[in-house]
């Protein structure tokens, strides 16, 4: 893999992208064009997905990074099984405990 980093941009605030050639082997090529899209989009999106998983990026961010709505990304990450609330069955118990221990409203 290598990587080259592209100049920064001449205006604050526009993203730049770095360049970046990946081999593949013929059979992951073939894998990620059963996708339906064009290989280095599958390519990124998975990435991108892995990192999110991974608590590396927020989901603003990873949708950001791929070009959809958040929403449209979270609803997507749903459906590969990553959850969007991240928390232990005992954080889940200790949160109930407190919502419990709070005055009744009036």
């Amino acid at each position: 893999m290598e990587a080259r980093a592209a100049p920064p941009g001449d205006r604050p605030g526009v993203r730049t992208m770095a360049a970046m050639q990946l081999k593949l082997d013929d059979d992951l090529v073939a894998l990620l064009r059963r996708l339906d899209q064009p290989v280095q989009q599958a390519a990124r999106e998975l990435i991108v997905t892995e990192l999110y998983r991974r608590e590396l990026v927020s989901s603003g961010k990873a949708a950001e990074l791929i070009g959809m709505s958040r929403e449209s990304f979270l609803r997507r990450a749903a459906d590969l099984g990553i959850p969007y609330f991240r928390m232990s069955a005992g954080e889940a118990r200790a949160d109930a405990d407190r919502i419990r221990e709070l005055p009744a409203a009036r």
